[in-house]
């Protein structure tokens, strides 16, 4: 973990803990149902937000068509590697010194051609992924605010970023954040198509 990963999460539990402190004094003045668990300091699983949600099920669907794509495109490459290794193997010490290097050659490039082509889908999948998730986390973040503001929360945290070691379970908000994302006008539609991956 960064260390500025590290001074957030640090940060983060202290104002938790400073929180959870004060709660007691403000308890009386709050009814218990309606906050965030009676303490005003509640947590969500923005792995299980993405994971469930409809945008985030749709997302996951949309780069799992993209990688099969990909994956049938560098299958195809596979095949026509393997022919080619085939054909040296048993044709080339028949074939003239010239013809043999030039099939070399061409095996060579193609394999060259195919690793360098695994490694910008790759690549592309995982600028993807992000884009996804940056597009989530965007919208997500509205949500938030205002569930934590109708339950009258002082602080919301997420659970594995902020390092909480114990979370009652009326303190998580994570079903209630996906229930109001799913209700979001547009959350259901299905994400825009990336560009179909293309022979070089």
């Amino acid at each position: 973990m960064r260390k500025s990963n590290v001074a957030l999460s640090v940060a983060l539990v202290a104002a938790a803990a400073l929180v959870g402190a004060s709660a007691a004094l403000v308890s009386a003045q709050a009814p218990a149902s309606g906050n965030c668990g009676g303490t005003r300091v509640a947590f969500i699983d923005v792995q299980r937000v993405l994971a469930r949600s409809a945008a985030g099920v749709a997302a996951r669907d949309q780069l799992e068509r993209e990688k099969a794509a990909m994956q049938r495109e560098m299958d195809g490459k596979r095949v026509e590697l393997e022919k080619l290794r085939d054909e040296l193997e048993k044709k080339g010490p028949l074939m003239a010194a010239d013809a043999r290097r030039d099939k070399q050659d061409q095996f060579d490039r193609k394999r060259r051609d195919a690793s360098r082509q695994m490694d910008d889908f790759q690549k592309e999948l995982e600028k993807k992924e992000q884009m996804h998730l940056q597009r989530v986390l965007q919208d997500l973040s509205g949500v938030i605010e205002r569930v934590g503001k109708e339950r009258g929360c002082y602080l919301i945290v997420e659970k594995r970023g902020a390092s909480v070691l114990y979370a009652s379970v009326e303190a998580d908000l994570t079903e209630e954040i996906i229930r109001a994302y799913d209700q979001q006008p547009g959350a259901k539609g299905p994400v825009p198509p990336g560009p179909t991956p293309t022979k070089p």
